[in-house]
């Protein structure tokens, strides 16, 4: 048998071939085959990057380019005395790009305004993207200087007088420094003082504001009457009743009357009738 195949060995000039079953391959065409997925898999994978890339880059692009994405206008509510125009350049952020806008920021800016007491802000997207919601001051008094009028609130600020308010009182200052200024604060004890006599003498629509007297008004019955300041005004109303009654009882007609200092409060007469 073995020499028979070795004459046929002779005969034919070939090895003899070997059966080899289905599942099984040479480790030649294994190698092949596993290089060719790794080169496939690896150009696959740079081809899926370079295509994301593309895409976000054209994103981007069309943020930018879009003049959707750029601020022309805002979405304000809660405004009483302020225009929407006004707080749109209070902003800072006409024609920004919308990815620029901070929150934070633009509430700074709005709040520089002395008619503001606070600011929400809420940046989204289109069509409305900048939403803001004002909380203004409430104006308590009508301070007059120089001949301009300006607000005054329960805190002494000074805001632009926008509007008519009949319902306020009225101070006109005899200070000659000009008109005030919006980055001057009134003292506490003369806005309290303003708002008790005006609560005590619901009559009264003018006081007078003078830096040594404080806060007067004139009397009908003919003379000056200063109070000072401070939120005393009950007590120096009952001192003032009672010197009145006395002087009028003894025919003494005075030209002013200083209750100032409650304790210590004077006259200056004309003289009898």
């Amino acid at each position: 048998m073995t020499s028979r195949l070795r004459d046929r060995r002779r005969a034919t000039g070939r090895m003899p071939t070997i059966l080899r079953g289905p599942g099984e391959a040479t480790g030649e065409s294994e190698r092949v085959v596993q290089h060719g997925a790794q080169r496939w898999g690896y150009a696959g994978w740079r081809l899926f990057s370079g295509m994301i890339v593309v895409v976000l880059s054209a994103l981007l692009a069309v943020f930018f380019v879009l003049d959707i994405f750029y601020v022309h206008s805002i979405d304000v509510v809660g405004l009483r005395t302020t225009s929407r125009e006004e707080i749109y350049a209070l902003t800072g952020i006409a024609d920004m790009h919308i990815f620029w806008v901070d929150p934070a920021e633009v509430r700074r800016n709005i709040l520089r305004s002395p008619t503001i007491a606070d600011a929400t802000i809420e940046v989204g997207w289109p069509p409305v993207m900048v939403q803001i919601v004002i909380e203004e001051r409430e104006p308590a008094l009508i301070w007059e200087q120089a001949g301009v009028p300006v607000w005054i609130d329960v805190q002494g600020r000074v805001m632009s007088q926008r509007e008519q308010r009949e319902e306020l009182v009225r101070i006109v200052s005899d200070e000659r420094d000009g008109p005030m200024g919006p980055n001057v604060q009134i003292g506490l004890d003369v806005v309290g003082g303003a708002l008790q006599l005006k609560t005590l003498y619901p009559n009264i629509d003018v006081l007078r504001y003078d830096p040594n007297n404080g806060l007067g008004y004139q009397d009908g019955r003919g003379w000056m009457v200063w109070f000072g300041t401070g939120t005393d005004m009950p007590q120096k109303i009952a001192v003032y009743n009672v010197l009145v009654d006395n002087l009028l009882a003894r025919n003494i007609r005075p030209s002013l009357v200083n209750v100032a200092n409650k304790n210590a409060p004077y006259y200056c007469c004309r003289g009898g009738n």
